[in-house]
């Protein structure tokens, strides 16, 4: 009989936390996005032609263009304060200036339009920015910028772009960081397994995920093994050798 048929590994309950982080998919945050995005142009058009109206006319006051929705950049700045997004006024004139924050013009003034903020403030509580991301991938994981960006390149990291800035959904990253805490990839896996004194090589540990004799998920291209399949596997690995784990 093959050795791997000595061992059977009882297959864990599926765990809702990669059903949910599979479930990811860019296409379906595009469409999404897409909708979001029409709504905000028919409001904030509305709007934005109004005021221009009453610009022209020289009727639009500050408080009048306050109460249609239009910000100034102080103003709108306030709005992001109080969401509590960390978040300096000159970084957040930047974004303005460099257009990933959308503002209008109106007469001679530049204004936010209420909208925008609020959308802005919404991508903030569901997406990362890529730096937050990796700041926060990297926490369980030790990965470098570089690594971090390829993953993303190559959509193994689920990601969209809203206007000019790239955005990474937060519960990818929150799903990735408890997959880190409570799986071992190949490596990991391999490497726990000769500590513990089971002594196989990579290649033939591969042959068992390919065999599907290990119980194992597929996310992003990596294999992970959960943390409890693999004490399984040592223990009856030991338990024939007649050792103890």
């Amino acid at each position: 009989m093959p050795r791997g048929k000595k061992i059977v590994i009882e297959r864990p309950v599926k765990d809702p936390v990669i059903t949910k982080v599979k479930a990811i998919k860019i296409p379906d945050m595009v469409e999404r996005r897409a909708k979001v995005e029409e709504k905000l142009h028919e409001s904030i058009s509305a709007v934005v032609l109004q005021a221009q109206e009453l610009s022209t006319q020289k009727r639009l006051e500050r408080e009048q263009a306050r109460n249609m929705g239009l910000l100034t950049i102080e103003e709108a700045y306030e709005e992001v304060k109080k969401a509590g997004i960390p978040i300096s006024f000159r970084a957040f004139g930047g974004r303005v200036e460099r257009r990933s924050i959308r503002s209008e013009k109106i007469g001679k003034k530049r204004l936010i339009p209420r909208h925008t903020i609020h959308d802005w403030i919404s991508l903030h509580r569901d997406y990362y920015s890529v730096k937050q991301a990796y700041n926060e991938l990297k926490r369980t994981e030790d990965i470098n910028f570089r690594a971090f960006i390829g993953r993303i390149e190559k959509a193994s990291i689920p990601s969209i772009k809203i206007g000019t800035q790239r955005w990474v959904p937060r519960e990818a990253i929150e799903g990735l960081c408890y997959i880190n805490k409570n799986y071992y990839d190949v490596s990991q896996a391999v490497g726990t397994m000769l500590k513990k004194g089971v002594k196989i090589k990579r290649n033939a540990f591969e042959r068992r995920l390919d065999r599907n004799r290990i119980p194992h998920e597929k996310i992003g291209g990596r294999r992970v093994i959960a943390k409890e399949v693999l004490e399984e596997l040592v223990s009856k690995e030991l338990a024939l050798l007649g050792k103890r784990a």
